[in-house]
């Protein structure tokens, strides 16, 4: 949750002066933090953070993105789903072939 200083300050930083600019960042916002759900969504299940070889206990690894448009209430906005090299990743937080927030395609 932020505070109203740290929405003042969120919203002077994004120089936001109509509602369509408030419009267009909530849905950068919401962008952001479907991506970092699903960076942690593909930590939590190969075991281990990006870049962390210490705490690898798999032989599954990352294996790039694929770039997904999600719809939603903010309109269409572009991800990029983690994949895994065995294919095992299964998204929670955008199901594969799911294409808006609310049902599967």
């Amino acid at each position: 949750m932020m505070s109203k200083e740290q929405i003042k300050q969120w919203i002077k930083e994004k120089d936001m002066k109509s509602v369509d600019d408030v419009q267009s960042a909530l849905k950068d916002l919401f962008a952001e933090t479907i991506q970092e759900m699903l960076e942690a969504e593909m930590e939590s299940s190969l075991g281990y953070a990006k870049h962390d070889m210490k705490r690898k206990r798999t032989t599954n690894s990352r294996n790039g993105y694929s770039k997904k448009t999600v719809r939603s209430e903010y309109g269409e906005v572009d991800i990029q789903v983690p994949r895994d090299r065995e294919g095992e990743f299964e998204p929670a937080i955008v199901k594969k072939h799911q294409s808006n927030n609310c049902s599967p395609d």
